[in-house]
């Protein structure tokens, strides 16, 4: 009876298919949502069940990593991720870059950042790294100068020279959308630029260079970071269906690093 037992044991572990490992991924609504889709389906395929998460904010996703809430989350910079490190101490890592996606700066009033008057409002980010990117973006155009012009960290006090005399004003980044009607310029993260029917390949009157310091990335625990379900997530968003799906649905707005 024991032999039968074992022998039958040893059948039903070869007839049944092992389960899926399944990791919940943090991302923001918007196209860092519809991307994972994709990346689901993909892992889907190789054995790694994807549970997707959304956020409608930048700060939670990190912190809901930490707290192991998540496994992983793909919606930030990596100079996003260190200032948050910075703070909290989270034990969270970059494992792999996933899309690039120049931002831009937007307006109702004007076409050229020429056309911007004297004491103009510009509308930024309110946390240091996407505030910083905004600036940056005026200072390669000529609009401001920036103590340091590669300073990721820099904010409003950097600022050495303001011919316009632009005030600036900080907001929640996913509030920037909404300031567009009462600012004269505002700096707005791609995935809130889309979500708000803007194209920032097209709608935006000047934008950042795509190479940069400013390229998303996947993220995860460090103490997961070797995981044999990490290298599987990486390979799934780093496949050829969810480069065509960014090629077909975002038409350069975001640009695949792989």
């Amino acid at each position: 009876m024991l032999r039968f037992v074992v022998a039958l044991a040893a059948l039903l572990s070869v007839a049944l298919p092992a389960q899926a490992e399944t990791i919940r991924v943090g991302v923001t609504a918007g196209p860092h949502a519809e991307i994972i889709d994709v990346v689901k389906k993909v892992a889907a395929e190789r054995g790694l069940d994807i549970k997707v998460v959304e956020f409608t904010d930048y700060v939670i996703p990190n912190q809901a990593l930490a707290l192991k809430d998540l496994e992983a989350n793909s919606f930030q910079h990596e100079p996003y991720l260190k200032n948050q490190i910075s703070k909290t101490g989270w034990k969270i890592v970059k494992v792999a870059t996933t899309i690039a996606s120049p931002q831009g700066v937007y307006s109702q009033k004007y076409k050229t950042l020429a056309e911007l008057p004297e004491g103009a409002k510009v509308a930024i980010a309110n946390d240091p790294s996407n505030g910083a990117r905004g600036l940056m973006i005026l200072a390669l155009h000529g609009v401001i100068k920036l103590k340091d012009p590669s300073n990721v960290a820099a904010t409003v006090a950097d600022i050495t020279d303001n011919p316009k005399k632009l005030k600036f004003v900080e907001l929640d980044a996913a509030q920037l959308p909404r300031a567009l009607a009462d600012v004269d310029l505002v700096s707005i993260n791609n995935n809130y630029a889309v979500q708000a029917g803007l194209n920032p390949a097209k709608d935006a009157i000047a934008r950042e260079n795509a190479e940069g310091p400013w390229v998303n990335i996947l993220a995860v625990r460090e103490e997961d970071k070797d995981k044999p379900w990490v290298k599987q997530l990486i390979e799934a968003y780093h496949s050829e269906p969810v480069k065509a799906f960014l090629d077909t649905r975002f038409k350069g707005t975001y640009i695949a690093t792989w």
